[in-house]
């Protein structure tokens, strides 16, 4: 499962590694949510290119997308079979640059929000499948979907499934859908190894999408922790308040 993640890196530094020509200027993103524009990078005449697209992916034999339920990930296990990705995973391939992700584990009466990221804090490129969809009055709308798998056995004590991360030597295999096949590039989809990656809990001010800045992905406090937690509920906070005989609107 991949539901938020997260892009810090210097637009420059994620030019070098991805190797796009385009030089875009996009500030730091702590809170990135489907539905929202999200960098993608897909190979064109031969060429990478760096493109905005809507998270959220829309097959093109989608009539009305209102009455379509939202595709934000594919499973690397059925990606091949599923109508929505069969044709996107042998023809349109492509990465998403992100410096971590997001993830959320039941503790408690809760669920607590956990930042995830590489071990040597890197940036690195998820596995994407991407698709173009028409509408009726011949509006397009450029549509992205993050591939998942089976997690390892350390980041499978916080959820089952991963987002597929590509490495740089990889990427032009992923990318190259000349062939029109996927066998080449199926190779690729498995979780990243055990100890590649690290994680810390994090506020769960991450919950709400209106939060966007950098303390999202600090590790939280003890005071943090105390702070969030539900508090008890007693007789003293159910009792109703005394009524003075002056109304009140507030």
């Amino acid at each position: 499962m991949c539901g938020r993640f997260v892009i810090t890196s210097p637009p420059e530094a994620l030019r070098r590694l991805f190797g796009y020509a385009e030089q875009p200027n996009m500030p730091p993103r702590h809170n990135i949510a489907p539905t929202q524009p999200v960098p993608v990078v897909i190979v064109e005449n031969g060429e990478r290119h760096f493109h905005l697209m809507r998270w959220g992916f829309i097959p093109a034999w989608v009539k009305d997308p209102r009455k379509f339920a939202l595709l934000i990930n594919a499973r690397c296990e059925t990606v091949q079979e599923k109508p929505a990705f069969k044709n996107a995973i042998r023809r349109r391939r492509c990465l998403i640059p992100a410096d971590g992700y997001y993830e959320w584990q039941v503790s408690g009466s809760r669920k607590r929000p956990y930042f995830i990221h590489r071990r040597d804090g890197g940036p690195f490129g998820l596995a994407a499948l991407a698709e173009t969809w028409v509408g009726p009055n011949g509006e397009e709308l450029d549509t992205v979907a993050i591939v998942t798998a089976a997690a390892s056995v350390d980041l499978a004590g916080l959820h089952p499934r991963v987002p597929v991360t590509i490495a740089p030597g990889d990427f032009d295999r992923w990318l190259d859908c000349r062939a029109d096949d996927a066998e080449a590039a199926m190779a690729l989809l498995t979780g990243p190894e055990a100890g590649e990656f690290a994680w810390h809990e994090v506020s769960t001010r991450v919950n709400h999408v209106a939060n966007d800045d950098a303390q999202l992905i600090l590790p939280i406090t003890a005071e943090q922790r105390a702070a969030e937690e539900p508090k008890p509920v007693t007789k003293a906070s159910l009792r109703k308040p005394e009524d003075d005989g002056q109304g009140s609107l507030f």
